[in-house]
């Protein structure tokens, strides 16, 4: 996967011809006929769902995305649709039959979202996984800090962040903002991964912060569980698209099977890469400004549980690929 700040360029389009396709062997004829006479063309294939240039929803691992159709093609009597995922790098570009597309309307994308419900994506916050747009990981290159102040640097993670339309706005711990730049240099320029699968990993925290706060307050609230089932929600969908670099996708694909979620794989270390994303993935759900407070005030009260834990919750030691295998 390349850098999500790549030039993206369309592929060339062939030549279609419409009028004429041929099937079968050249050298069949038609007895009626004279034999310096060209065999009959089959009819001209009915006309095409979707064009060049337009705007689709294009099927994805069972989600749809919005989509560019770049080019059209008759392929083995059908229609072929070469598409590019908006928001995606062109390695995601793909081919796609007429049933994997739906037109860009209204009501397709409103459909779509009660899909997502249905599947099992529910909140009382109205968070929308079917929404989250498949871009390609962040894999910007690393850069050497200028300066030791964390404020002063930014990680690749956050340069594509997009402001939210309901300003959520929680700012991540100094310790924490300094471990997502030792995060980002450990992989990008030392070329070092963390050992997987971690423990305590992202479903262990969450059940050490629903344990902490039962132990503080007695109880956990409804509220309080919702936000921790949609984080977990999130992660497993997000970790794959956008929270790992190039050099840990080998290690994601080696890792991870069909049966086995994310969540129980990664720690502490991706889960708070994805805290750098939540702006950018929650900016189209619509929320009270009520639910969007009670929403800040649990994602800062987790990432202070994050630093409060951060020797314990963080690894210290990355590995290079060559020191994982021999201890295997």
């Amino acid at each position: 996967m390349g850098s999500p700040n790549a030039g993206e360029t369309d592929p060339k389009t062939d030549s279609i011809d419409d009028t004429r396709h041929e099937s079968g062997s050249d050298t069949d004829s038609n007895t009626d006929c004279d034999r310096d006479d060209l065999p009959l063309p089959l009819p001209a294939p009915g006309l095409s769902q979707f064009e060049e240039g337009e705007k689709v929803l294009a099927k994805h691992k069972d989600c749809f995305y919005e989509a560019k159709v770049l080019t059209v093609e008759y392929q083995v009597n059908k229609w072929k649709y070469f598409v590019h995922y908006i928001g995606w790098n062109k390695s995601w570009d793909e081919w796609k039959g007429v049933e994997c597309l739906l037109k860009h309307t209204e009501e397709n994308i409103e459909k779509q979202k009660e899909l997502g419900v249905k599947q099992g994506v529910k909140s009382a916050m109205a968070w929308k996984v079917s929404k989250m747009k498949p871009r390609s990981p962040n894999v910007a290159r690393g850069r050497k800090r200028k300066q030791d102040s964390v404020d002063t640097v930014i990680s690749p993670l956050e340069k594509n962040v997009v402001p939210s339309d309901n300003l959520l706005n929680f700012h991540i711990p100094p310790a924490l903002r300094k471990q997502l730049i030792d995060d980002c240099e450990f992989v990008t320029q030392l070329h070092k991964l963390v050992q997987l699968p971690r423990s305590p990993n992202v479903d262990d925290i969450f059940k050490k912060y629903i344990d902490s706060k039962t132990k503080k307050h007695g109880r956990v609230t409804d509220s309080v569980e919702e936000v921790l089932k949609g984080l977990r929600c999130y992660f497993n969908k997000a970790l794959p698209v956008m929270l790992l670099y190039n050099n840990e996708r080998k290690q994601y694909e080696e890792t991870v099977s069909v049966d086995v979620s994310p969540s129980a794989v990664y720690g502490a270390e991706h889960l708070l890469r994805l805290f750098v994303k939540l702006p950018e993935l929650l900016v189209h759900v619509n929320m009270t400004e009520e639910t969007l407070k009670e929403l800040q005030d649990n994602f800062v009260d987790i990432l202070r549980f994050l630093r409060k834990n951060q020797s314990v919750f963080f690894v210290s030691t990355y590995k290079a690929v060559e020191e994982m295998k021999k201890e295997d």
